[in-house]
């Protein structure tokens, strides 16, 4: 018979710096999941955890009960290996749109499960929707026949899959938890080992406009993500790259979805492409695909034609009309020189007021708002020109987006170095 615990006495332990056992994280897990444990129990327990963390086996313990909680998906059945992509959420991170039906063509399955967005970081289910007619939610069974017949699936997690994890995420939103690391590692890896993915790359983000300010955090976090696939037998590596500036020209839904078509189509910003390519290459890499021509895919429209099957397959109409804002403004450079801070948080912020994000998770979004970048950070711009162009449904929005972007836009003299889009890569 499995042993008893209190709440309490593990939530005191925690507290006071000591280990949680196997057996206490397992029940701590399931009895929260089933109501036994209180939310106020467990939001004390969420911030002993961020105060004083918790090692490497604790963190495997917290994930694998999570994944317990629910089902697990098995592709291996299917004759191609399988690999998928997390990103830790960033301002105009549109890359899974991409990702997706570019590893496809190489003959690897891309299970895809995606969120919403909450807050100033885009969510690809967001995004996805913007195209006609497309739906986000499929059956366990549906996902298996797409993917082994299109070979990629972007789509909505089934409520079937770690449970645990849709209750403790809604609760770390509302008591200032998000940031701790062993949370969101656990958060992030129970979906995604649940999901039945044999490879993993996770793109985790640094800078102003993601969850993790600095390169330290961020190696911290991408060393136990790598560290829990491992564990989990799931080959897993991690990519730190820049987010403080918005990734591509188009911050938004629909004008995100417009921007990774342009990718697709063999062009789009230098910056999008990069990391769309690096990310490719390391999914490729983890399925013992190292030697093919990524970059050639991209420009002779065999990942086009795939985003179209996989789009089609959801029906959605990969040639609809993408919803457009009723307004925009433009915002104008008020002296010449280089563009030196065009900070992502700022952006991202401005564009969620726009109407493109939501403050509570049943909010609506709007598809058309958000901003488009007329310069990138770095560039050369005169007194006058067009540095951003806003878009909402409600004009009355832009002065609370304007005001979201002082101080997050400097124009210098002389142009200062910017970060490498690409940080650091870490492998197992």
């Amino acid at each position: 018979m499995a042993k008893e615990f209190s709440a309490v006495e593990l939530i005191i332990a925690k507290r006071e710096k000591n280990e949680l056992s196997t057996e206490q994280i397992q029940w701590l897990v399931n009895n929260y999941t089933s109501g036994v444990v209180a939310d106020e129990q467990m939001s004390a327990m969420a911030m002993a955890i961020l105060l004083n963390g918790m090692n490497r086996r604790e963190i495997k313990d917290l994930t694998l009960a999570m994944i317990e909680t629910g089902e697990r998906l098995n592709y291996s059945d299917l004759p191609m290996p399988t690999a998928d992509k997390h990103s830790t959420g960033g301002v105009g991170d549109k890359i899974t749109l991409m990702v997706a039906p570019l590893v496809a063509v190489f003959g690897v399955a891309v299970p895809q499960l995606s969120g919403r967005g909450l807050g100033h970081t885009g969510g690809t289910l967001d995004k996805m929707e913007a195209i006609p007619g497309w739906q986000a939610n499929l059956s366990n069974q549906q996902m298996h026949d797409q993917l082994a017949k299109v070979g990629a699936v972007v789509c909505a997690a089934g409520s079937g899959l770690a449970p645990a994890d849709k209750k403790l995420y809604a609760l770390r939103d509302v008591t200032g938890t998000v940031e701790a690391i062993p949370l969101i590692a656990s958060s992030i890896m129970s979906k995604k080992i649940a999901e039945g993915t044999s490879a993993l790359v996770l793109d985790v983000k640094v800078g102003s406009g993601a969850f993790m300010k600095t390169q330290e955090r961020a190696t911290e976090l991408a060393q136990v993500l790598t560290q829990l696939g491992q564990d989990a037998g799931v080959k897993t590596s991690a990519l730190l790259t820049d987010m403080s500036t918005p990734l591509g020209l188009k911050i938004g839904n629909s004008l995100e979805v417009e921007e990774a078509v342009e990718v697709l189509a063999g062009g789009g910003p230098k910056d999008v492409v990069e990391i769309t390519i690096a990310l490719a290459q390391e999914m490729l890499r983890l399925t013992g695909k190292s030697d093919v021509d990524v970059a050639a895919a991209l420009n002779d429209g065999r990942a086009m034609d795939k985003w179209r099957e996989m789009i089609s397959a959801q029906s959605g109409d990969p040639d609809g009309a993408l919803p457009k804002a009723k307004h925009e403004e433009t915002i104008y450079a008020e002296e010449s020189g280089y563009l030196n801070t065009l900070d992502a948080l700022a952006v991202g912020t401005a564009s969620w007021r726009l109407g493109a994000g939501r403050a509570r998770k049943e909010d609506p979004v709007q598809f058309g708002a958000g901003v488009i970048l007329n310069a990138q950070r770095g560039a050369k711009v005169e007194k006058g020109q067009p540095l951003l162009t806003l878009f909402t449904d409600e004009p009355e929005r832009f002065e609370r987006a304007k005001d979201a972007l002082v101080g997050g836009i400097k124009i210098e003299t002389s142009v200062s170095s910017q970060p490498k889009l690409i940080l650091d890569h870490i492998k197992n």
